[in-house]
């Protein structure tokens, strides 16, 4: 079992940045792949970000490349969401999800690919 809580979240103004945080418990991350999906009102959750359980392979959505950063942090338990330059358009909640791998340089990019997930946290943008 893994228990994800999201952090980091809240309002800010267009061009700005936050940084969301996941911090796991009940197992290490280093054994999960992870991934950042949003859901914005009305809409479908999507695919933000993912990052491979050995930390050295990331993707990102397109309208996000070059904005947003994936990380693992050095205690291995947390990875972050480093968001910039953000837009009214990055307004949703986000979630932070994790996939128990055996191999470590696999990423995932699709809902159905993971078991565990957070409860979400609001980003919201404001123009």
């Amino acid at each position: 079992q893994v228990q994800l809580v999201e952090s980091g979240g809240g309002l800010v103004q267009a061009g700005g940045s936050l940084r969301l945080s996941c911090a796991a418990s009940g197992r290490t991350l280093s054994s999960c792949a992870m991934g950042w999906f949003r859901q914005a009102p009305g809409k479908e959750r999507e695919f933000v970000a993912a990052i491979t359980a050995g930390g050295g392979r990331t993707d990102y959505a397109a309208s996000v490349k070059d904005r947003f950063t994936m990380s693992r942090g050095n205690a291995k338990n947390t990875v972050y969401l480093q968001m910039s330059s953000l837009k009214p358009e990055d307004t949703a909640v986000y979630y932070c999800a994790a996939k128990p791998v055996w191999y470590s340089a696999s990423l995932f990019t699709t809902i159905s690919d993971y078991g565990y997930w957070g409860q979400g946290t609001q980003v919201t943008v404001s123009s």
